[in-house]
Formats: structure tokens, C-alpha cells, sequence
């Protein structure tokens, strides 16, 4: 399939430090000009993930929502599907939820990073869409244990959310090919990360892709790359290693990281052909293209994370590509 042939759908990110006012406004915007989907991110120290889905599904019509990711220790997994079904319920076809690992040093600060986060996860997407899907959970697993556990009949959702697995290394995506309705992957998805990811992923039945990208898209793509700089400064983490590598130059890039007295230095940097390749940058046409380039590697969900002074401002520049 050709770049020009591949279709997806166009989401954007909730950023995670939007001021609260901003909250609605954003969301209704992001309806109104046409995208298909919305995602919430839940971090540790900002906004709960299910506040805000609920929030932005009421203050909505059309478009799509996304929870990315809760993580897998730190909900048990009934409360959670309470809280899920009812989302589904009262906004029927509308929702979609990724469970994860979460970010470890953030599970170990508050005490539930598990010995085996992969057994983890298994057991709770498996666990959480057999409660959704209205049957009983009867289980005695490493991490989930429940007694006969089941949804009221009364709360079932007639229309189930697809469960995404938020993954990233080559096990965890296998399972999540195994156990999940899709899979969602942190910025940044190139079509090189694309392809490796699926590999390990190797879905046997109908597998959504999600991919956050950070985005900026302006008439000038040099101001639009230098607005995109300073949120490339994670990405030196080693956390971000499996992002980089596909792309060929991971050694230098962990090279630089590490001879950088900062990460606001390491990120003004990095080389503009790395910089252009870690996130979606430039005139619409040519974000519009690179969009359809991940579309034609696997992704099915194309969610554009805005960066910038005023986000309601880059929501309306990112529009453009629509």
C-alpha cells in the first residue's frame, strides 16, 4: 500500500499541563474541527485519566476519547471496570481505554511497582475484558484474584471498548498482540519503530495502532521545528532507547545525551535531520505526508501531541492537516 493509498484515522493529545480553564474549550474545539479522536493522558502529579475522559465525553458530541494509559498497579481491576462501563454506557461507541505498565520510577515512588509488571498486565487486560464483556471473573492469578466477580447486567455496555495495551519493549508488545484490541506507542513513532514494533507485536486478528507523535505545523517548518525542540528533551532517557534505535543513530544520540550539561542543551543539539525524524514538523502538506507514510507502515490512530506557548493556538494549526 502506498503512502497515498493508506488511511487512518487523525487524533490529538490532551496535553497533560493544559490549564484547567482550557479543559472544555480545547476538547470542544478539537470536535468542531473535525478530528476523530481525543486522548487523555493520565501522568503521575497531573490529571486522572477517567476525570478527564468523562469530562471531555459530556462536553462533546462526535469525536472519539482515549485514556492513555492507566497503569495496570494501580487500580484493582473491578473498580476499574465499573468506572469503564459506565463511561461506555453513557457514551456509547465513544471510548477506549490503554492499561499499562506505567512510567517505573513513578509506580516506585508510590510503592506498586510489581515484581513482574508483564504478568501483571496480562492478567488485568484479560481480566478486565471478561468483566466488561458481562461474564464472570473467577481467578487466582499472580496478581489478580478474584471471587466470581461480575458486572451487574444493569451496567453492562452493549457497545465494549476496545482495551489497548500502552507498551513498549518486545515482550510486552508480543502480549499485547496476544491479550489487547490494540496497542498504544509513546512519542516518538517513526514508520521504522512502526514496522519493528508490529513485528513483535505479530497480531493474529484485527489490531488498532495508536501512535503519539509530537506536532507542530507551521508555514515556516524551520519555526515550526524550533518550537518542537525543547519537548524533544525526554527522549535522552533510556527508557526511549527502543524509539531510537530503528532510526540508525542511537549511538551518537545516546552519546550526546550524555555529554550535554542539560537536557534543554542536549535537545537545542540535536542534529535538525535527527530533530525532524523525532517528531512531525513543518507545513501541513508536509505533516499531512508524514502522516500518511505511519498510516501506510500499521498505524491506525495518528494522535498529534500540540507543543507550544498557547495549546488551543497549536490545536488550530494542527487542524490544518485535516
Amino acid at each position: 500500500m502506498s503512502p497515498q493509498e493508506a488511511s487512518g484515522t487523525i487524533g490529538v493529545l490532551l496535553p497533560r499541563d493544559i490549564p484547567h480553564a482550557d479543559v472544555i474549550a480545547f476538547a470542544q474545539e478539537a470536535d468542531d474541527y473535525g478530528f476523530d479522536e481525543l486522548w487523555v493522558v493520565e501522568d503521575l502529579g497531573y490529571r486522572g485519566g477517567l476525570a478527564q475522559a468523562a469530562t471531555v465525553l459530556a462536553s462533546t458530541h462526535r469525536i472519539r476519547v482515549g485514556v492513555g494509559l492507566l497503569p495496570a498497579a494501580a487500580r484493582n481491576v473491578a473498580f476499574a471496570a465499573m468506572e469503564v462501563a459506565t463511561l461506555a454506557q453513557l457514551h456509547p461507541g465513544r471510548i477506549d481505554i490503554a492499561v499499562g505498565h506505567g512510567m517505573p520510577d513513578w509506580m516506585r515512588s508510590v510503592g506498586c511497582w510489581p515484581a513482574s509488571p508483564l504478568t501483571l498486565l496480562g492478567e488485568y487486560v484479560r481480566t478486565l475484558k471478561t468483566l466488561l464483556a458481562g461474564r464472570a471473573a473467577d481467578t487466582g492469578g499472580r496478581y489478580i484474584r478474584l471471587d466470581a466477580v461480575r458486572l451487574d447486567p444493569s451496567v453492562v455496555p452493549e457497545h465494549v471498548p476496545d482495551i489497548f495495551a500502552g507498551v513498549r519493549g518486545p515482550k510486552s508488545l508480543a502480549l499485547a498482540g496476544e491479550v489487547a484490541d490494540g496497542s498504544l506507542l509513546a512519542e516518538p513513532v517513526s514508520p521504522e519503530y512502526v514496522r519493528r514494533a508490529l513485528t513483535s507485536i505479530n497480531p493474529q486478528r484485527p489490531h488498532r495502532l495508536a501512535a503519539y507523535n509530537i506536532t507542530v505545523v507551521d508555514d515556516d517548518p524551520h519555526a515550526a521545528l524550533s518550537v518542537a525542540r525543547p519537548a524533544l528533551q525526554p527522549l535522552g532517557d533510556p527508557d526511549w532507547a527502543p524509539h531510537i534505535v530503528p532510526l540508525g543513530f542511537h549511538d551518537e544520540f545516546a552519546a550526546l545525551r550524555r555529554t550535554s550539561k542539560s537536557v534543554q542543551e542536549f535537545a537545542q543539539a540535536i542534529p535538525e535531520e535527527w530533530a525532524r525524524r523525532l517528531a512531525l514538523t513543518g507545513t501541513a502538506d508536509q505533516v499531512r505526508a508524514r502522516v500518511q507514510h505511519l498510516f501506510a507502515s500499521g498505524v491506525t490512530s495518528a494522535v498529534l501531541s500540540p507543543v507550544g506557548p498557547d495549546y488551543r493556538t497549536a490545536l488550530a494549526s494542527l487542524a490544518k492537516i485535516l
